[in-house]
């Protein structure tokens, strides 16, 4: 089983994405910081939270140093890693592995406004070079 196969248990939820974009906006941070930044946004309680660290430090996605009476939490995965991996999973579950029918979709449904149309053709002409 190659890496990018791994379990769905391993991939990181949705709550605990909110957890992760937390931390990679401000790390090493407490609990007590990530449910500031997420906890009134989402409804949840300092235990959600705590329950969620520990997910994510089972998973090897965050790690976990003692300060005292509290624990300080920072990120194991780089945020650009993380949309990497996300994206080729996405790419290959819904579209065969092949970026431009992904392209062709997201025109179809006029997701992509005239900046991501300039961002995309600059992408293409670096990638030429």
């Amino acid at each position: 089983m190659s890496k990018s196969d791994d379990t769905k248990s391993d991939r990181i939820s949705e709550a605990e994405l909110a957890v992760m974009e937390a931390l990679w906006a401000n790390s090493p941070a407490t609990a007590a910081d990530v449910c500031d930044a997420v906890c009134a946004e989402r409804d949840w309680s300092m235990p959600t939270v705590k329950t969620l660290l520990s997910r994510l430090v089972a998973k090897n996605a965050v790690a976990t140093e003692p300060d005292g009476r509290r624990f300080l939490y920072t990120p194991l995965l780089e945020r650009a890693d993380y949309a990497g991996t996300e994206s080729k999973r996405l790419v290959e579950r819904l579209f065969g592995g092949r970026a431009a029918p992904l392209l062709a979709h997201l025109a179809e449904a006029e997701a992509l406004t005239d900046d991501d149309l300039t961002e995309i053709e600059a992408l293409l002409k670096e990638l030429r070079q």
